[in-house]
């Protein structure tokens, strides 16, 4: 009689529960209707390699975070990727991009800073925001661990996953007895 693991049930439920949430990023309400969220689901040695250059990025930087962060997607069986083509203009003419308008914006230089390009507008890094919280979400309707963490997307965007995007984020997520995003050691 066939049998299913444990372990081979929850990778195989995780899996599903990330297109689902891939579904929710791409669903959500975004400003005028216009859709420029980048997404990915990523695993096996593509999540192993940000999870490498987390670890990399700690080294450089000094920041014991992103070896904890490291450890977490490690410990992760897949990893959501939401990013936002955020460097075009949306048409308010708001200012909020430190532009008066949004023409000035689009004439403006786009430089890559630490970890990600800018400016951005910022209704666009609303609709990353409101994406990714549509995503965190449908993980927690379906009872499945996750977090958004930043560093998983600055590693993203080193790696060039999403490559057309200037903001990245990522959305690990793990079945455990216990949520492994938490209780996290800070040293």
């Amino acid at each position: 009689m066939p049998t299913l693991t444990s372990a081979d049930g929850e990778r195989d439920a995780l899996l599903q529960a990330a297109k689902l949430m891939l579904v929710s990023a791409r669903t959500a309400p975004k400003s005028g209707g216009i859709d420029d969220i980048l997404i990915a689901i990523v695993y096996g040695e593509e999540k192993e390699m940000i999870a490498a250059e987390m670890e990399k990025m700690g080294e450089e930087r000094k920041i014991s975070m992103f070896l904890r962060d490291s450890q977490n997607l490690r410990n992760s069986e897949a990893v959501l990727l939401v990013g936002v083509k955020g460097t075009k203009k949306f048409g308010l003419n708001c200012g909020a991009c430190g532009y008066p308008t949004c023409a000035e914006f689009e004439k403006a230089e786009k430089k890559h800073g630490i970890d990600f390009v800018g400016p951005n507008c910022l209704l666009k890094l609303l609709d990353l925001g409101i994406a990714l919280g549509s995503a965190a979400k449908t993980a927690s309707l379906l009872n499945v661990d996750n977090r958004i963490m930043y560093r998983v997307g600055t590693a993203a965007k080193r790696l060039k996953l999403l490559p057309r995007a200037s903001v990245i984020m990522g959305i690990p997520i793990s079945a455990k007895g216990k949520s492994i995003y938490f209780d996290r050691p800070t040293k």
